[in-house]
């Protein structure tokens, strides 16, 4: 099951075509509270109740609310190794507060100072979790989408300790989307193929199975603590090529163009104004 936002309200999506969702709530949010019984609806409708056309430049965040927003550092070996550190023997969890979180398709304005790219992918939580083995971390995800943890360097690294989320959260610095994909969609939902493209050139790509810590491993060790809720996010890491770890470092700029590609999900694409 694919589901999308457009005009503020829930759809499901088949190719090109959108269903529109009848006898549960229109927004997302309200939506995600009641995910098993949308599965059932999902299930039983016929190609032909996808018979509307969509504009892909219009869909907004497919989880545009969540309560909380979690994201984990280097949770990548490669990436560890870029920025100096040994991988972590448990999650370095940080958040992105949620106003910086937008649509797939947008212009980010760029603040003051050196703004990175990090494409991630991020898994939703689709029912209240508390205290699961990483065995049942999958039946907590309602699904996965494709994330971009933009970070201004600057104000990331002042202090000690660091200023993770708030360098993390500037406006439009938690582009999220296109769709909302189920696991069950995917051949195999812990090895997908992620890739961040700058102006046309390929700057990240790895594949998810190479996270250190996966997806239900990082719900069963974050719900060891905190109580899991319906529409909350976690972006899991990103892989190699960050921007601040290049010789010379590059950072983007007045008219970049960013696209942030997963497998069997779709893509963003970001671009950039002073």
């Amino acid at each position: 099951m694919r589901l999308a936002v457009l005009a503020g309200r829930a759809i499901l999506v088949k190719g090109d075509r959108a269903a529109e969702i009848e006898g549960l709530p229109a927004d997302p949010m309200a939506l995600l509270e009641q995910w098993d019984r949308l599965r059932e609806q999902a299930a039983d409708l016929p190609d032909e109740a996808y018979g509307r056309p969509f504009d892909p430049e219009l869909l907004q965040a497919p989880v545009p609310r969540p309560r909380q927003v979690f994201a984990i550092a280097l949770n990548y070996p490669p990436h560890a190794a870029e920025a100096g550190f040994t991988p972590p023997r448990d999650p370095l969890v940080f958040t992105k507060f949620p106003t910086c979180l937008t649509g797939p398709r947008t212009q980010v304005t760029l603040p003051e100072g050196r703004v990175d790219w990090e494409v991630e992918l991020v898994a939703v939580i689709g029912r209240e979790t508390y205290q699961v083995s990483a065995d049942q971390g999958w039946e907590a995800v309602a699904g996965l989408t494709v994330g971009q943890d933009l970070s201004e360097r600057l104000t990331q690294s002042r202090g000690a300790p660091a200023q993770f989320s708030l360098g993390k959260s500037f406006p439009g610095f938690g582009p999220t989307g296109p769709f909302l994909v189920t696991p069950d969609e995917f051949a195999d939902p812990d090895d997908l193929g992620l890739t961040c493209l700058l102006n046309g050139e390929v700057v990240q790509h790895d594949r998810t199975k190479s996270m250190i810590f996966s997806v239900p491993d990082l719900v069963a060790r974050l719900s060891a603590t905190v109580r899991l809720l319906p529409g909350d996010l976690i972006f899991t890491g990103t892989p190699a090529g960050v921007g601040n770890r290049r010789t010379p470092p590059r950072y983007l700029t007045d008219g970049d163009e960013l696209v942030s590609r997963i497998e069997g999900i779709g893509e963003l694409r970001q671009s950039f104004v002073r």
